[in-house]
């Protein structure tokens, strides 16, 4: 891909990132945003709390100097940030919610990205980039080889060289990275891990591009309704099915599977624990970085979950505006047809098709049927001295909460999270679907649990009668708080 003069001409008056870096004020902009929504990992900020944050960072700043360098509110910075003209925040309003907050565009993560190659890149590491590059073009080539004996003798390759390996191995050959491989290595991952929180925000800055686009396709619609609802379902798979939505549901199935985030943890763990990392293993950011994933792909199901609901009741609105359309024609004809009905027009001035007198028939008649009398009885019958059976009162079912939790508890002491579906193969139900629905209710309810409504787990058990039940329920994880805590 070339540069071209104009081109690049353009992206200079109107691009946002550009414009960023062009700004008066671009170390202010860009070492407070950074401060605020990427240390913290945050993926959005009421503006009361973002204006305090903000009012902070220009009294530490404008301490001290003898001119005033930034005179201007945070009030003030902070509305010209979101100008659509430059467009480095984004202001919306989250549901339920009538107080604005603010997130970062892509446009400005991707600044602050590249702002962190110039200056927080220790060394260039060419050894570990060129095998990442080998090892893509593997995957390219297996991935798409369509021959079957070609792929299975590239895996015998594969496992003679394990096999090689090993014997090496037994033989007390034993090769292992130095501390520049090892650096080397951890700072590309390091790298490639913030890269991929950013990404986030450009695939919902996406979906949110695909949603405008077809509401506006919508509003200026002038077809037919079963046109329109086709269009509809067709853009809506269309997100879906996007590159942008194919890889980060690709990415959200595996980050969700408790193997892989077990296999993460352990990883990272083992990693950090390596004494050729020196000063780099104290990023406790980057220790817990699946964690980070895990908050910001949530972030972006819900937006996109949003933004189908919003779709649907954007055209349920549409729909409703058309039928009130429809009945103020009616309406406008029926009191024209009343002003003309004592005076109608003279001679063949309207036809109506297939016209004809519709028949009732006698017999066709119901026959009258009279109500049936009921006798009341206003007398109120003396208690009887029977003895009444209390212990039906008991009979309801009781789910321990208690013991639920302690459960939980038991099992995320041996791991850093668990699923239900896991721990209901280590406690088996006891007290059936109201025990399963009380698990649910404090997943629910517990802001360190996942809840994934695209997957899906399964139990069984036996009831009070012997007969087997089985049920589906939404894969759920219960996270240890310790672990999933902000910092």
């Amino acid at each position: 891909m070339s540069f071209e003069f104009d081109e690049l001409v353009s992206k200079m008056k109107y691009n946002p990132s550009w414009k960023l870096m062009a700004a008066d004020h671009a170390p202010l902009i860009i070492s407070f945003l950074d401060r605020v929504f990427r240390e913290r990992n945050l993926r959005q900020v009421d503006e009361q709390e973002l204006i305090m944050y903000l009012q902070d960072y220009l009294y530490e700043l404008n301490e001290g100097s003898e001119v005033v360098q930034f005179p201007r509110s945070a009030q003030e910075y902070l509305q010209q940030w979101t100008e659509p003209d430059k467009d480095w925040l984004r202001k919306f309003y989250p549901q339920g919610s009538d107080i604005p907050h603010y997130d970062l565009t892509s446009d400005t993560e991707r600044v602050l990205g590249w702002i962190d190659t110039l200056f927080f890149n220790q060394f260039i590491g060419t050894e570990s980039r060129l095998n990442t590059c080998f090892d893509l073009l593997k995957q390219i080539v297996q991935g798409a080889e369509k021959d079957k004996d070609t792929r299975i003798a590239e895996l015998q390759e594969q496992k003679k060289q394990i096999d090689q390996e090993i014997a090496q191995l037994e033989a007390g050959e034993l090769k292992i990275m130095d501390q520049r491989q090892i650096r080397e290595r951890f700072l590309q991952f390091k790298r490639t891990a913030k890269e991929l929180l950013g990404d986030f925000r450009a695939v919902e800055h996406h979906f949110r591009e695909l949603d405008s686009e077809i509401r506006r396709e919508i509003a200026t619609y002038s077809g037919e309704k079963g046109e329109l609802l086709q269009q509809f379902f067709g853009e809506h798979d269309a997100i879906t099915n996007s590159d942008e939505g194919q890889s980060f549901q690709a990415f959200w199935d595996f980050i969700m599977g408790p193997n892989s985030q077990q296999e993460l943890s352990n990883q990272l763990d083992k990693v950090f624990q390596l004494e050729e990392l020196g000063d780099l293993s104290d990023d406790f950011r980057l220790r817990r970085i699946h964690f980070d994933w895990i908050e910001a792909g949530a972030q972006t199901q819900r937006t996109f979950a949003r933004l189908s609901k919003q779709l649907r009741r954007y055209l349920d609105d549409r729909s409703f505006l058309e039928n009130r359309r429809i009945s103020e024609l009616i309406e406008s004809l029926e009191k024209k047809a009343i002003l003309v009905k004592d005076s109608p027009p003279v001679g063949m001035w309207m036809e109506v098709p297939d016209y004809q007198t519709k028949l009732s028939l006698l017999m066709e008649m119901p026959l009258f049927s009279p109500a049936q009398q009921k006798e009341l009885n206003s007398s109120i019958p003396e208690p009887t001295k029977e003895a009444v059976d209390t212990d039906r009162l008991f009979d309801c079912i009781y789910v321990d909460r208690q013991r639920l939790q302690r459960n939980i508890d038991e099992a995320l002491t041996e791991e850093t999270q668990v699923s239900l579906g896991l721990l209901l193969k280590k406690r088996p139900l006891q007290m059936g679907l109201s025990e399963l629905i009380t698990y649910l209710q404090m997943a629910e309810e517990d802001p360190f649990s996942l809840i994934d409504d695209q997957g899906q787990d399964s139990v069984s058990w036996i009831d009070e009668t012997g007969l087997r039940k089985e049920a589906t329920f939404p894969k759920t994880i219960f996270c240890h708080r310790g672990s999933h805590g902000t910092e």
